[in-house]
């Protein structure tokens, strides 16, 4: 696979590494000269130009990318990047950092964005979800499609606690996609069994969260 990252800063140079770890090709491009670092990752190509120029986007072969990371730590930037690789070029997937909560909203399909990466927001649930258990904590918005990455511990009196995922009448727009028990990480199955600190993932329609939680807490 190959991908884009545009903004070569500490955060594009860590996917960079991430992603060429497994095995995909990656482009670093940034406009400040003192953000070229190739000694830092290699492995990867480099380009120094304006990330929200056509004539650069062009030289990047930005048609042939399976995958834009807009990942500067300007939100304008990042908008302006994900349009152009969403409408110029038809990028098959968008994934935008937002560096301020408050701009999240326009974070969405309108400007090209597929997937919306919030460091804040995402720090903050991730707190919460180490201290909540039978509360519903969102992860992740999904921009395509209109879904959220939601998270749930089942508390130890959850009605739910000891049923069968198969026999569970879960909300409509709403799929359990993991259950993690302990060290292990379980791709639900119809004869799988819940139990109390059971950690749940689900992707789920926005207007089902309120739903969802009510149907997995002890609070009916």
């Amino acid at each position: 696979m190959r991908v884009t990252i545009a903004g070569a800063g500490a955060v594009g140079r860590s996917i960079a590494g991430e992603l060429l770890e497994n095995g995909h090709e990656v482009l670093l491009i940034d406009k400040a000269p003192k953000a070229i670092s190739v000694e830092g990752v290699p492995q990867a190509e480099w380009l120094l130009a304006d990330a929200c120029e056509i004539a650069s986007l062009d030289e990047a072969g930005m048609q042939r990318c399976n995958v834009v990371i807009a990942a500067t730590g300007d939100d304008k930037v990042n908008l302006v990047v994900s349009l152009l690789a969403k409408t110029e070029y038809g990028v098959p997937r968008v994934v935008a950092r937002v560096n301020d909560p408050r701009n999240e909203w326009l974070f969405n399909e309108a400007w090209g964005v597929d997937v919306a990466v919030s460091t804040p927001r995402l720090m903050s649930a991730l707190v919460e979800e180490a201290v909540s258990v039978g509360d519903l904590v969102r992860l992740m918005r999904f921009s395509q499609g209109e879904a959220n990455l939601v998270e749930l511990t089942l508390p130890p009196e959850a009605p739910l606690s000891g049923a069968r995922c198969g026999d569970v009448a879960w909300p409509r727009d709403t799929a359990l996609v993991t259950i993690i028990r302990g060290n292990k990480v379980i791709a639900p199955q119809p004869d799988d069994v819940l139990q109390s600190g059971d950690e749940l993932l689900f992707v789920a329609a926005p207007e089902r969260e309120e739903e969802l939680e009510t149907l997995l807490s002890v609070r009916q």
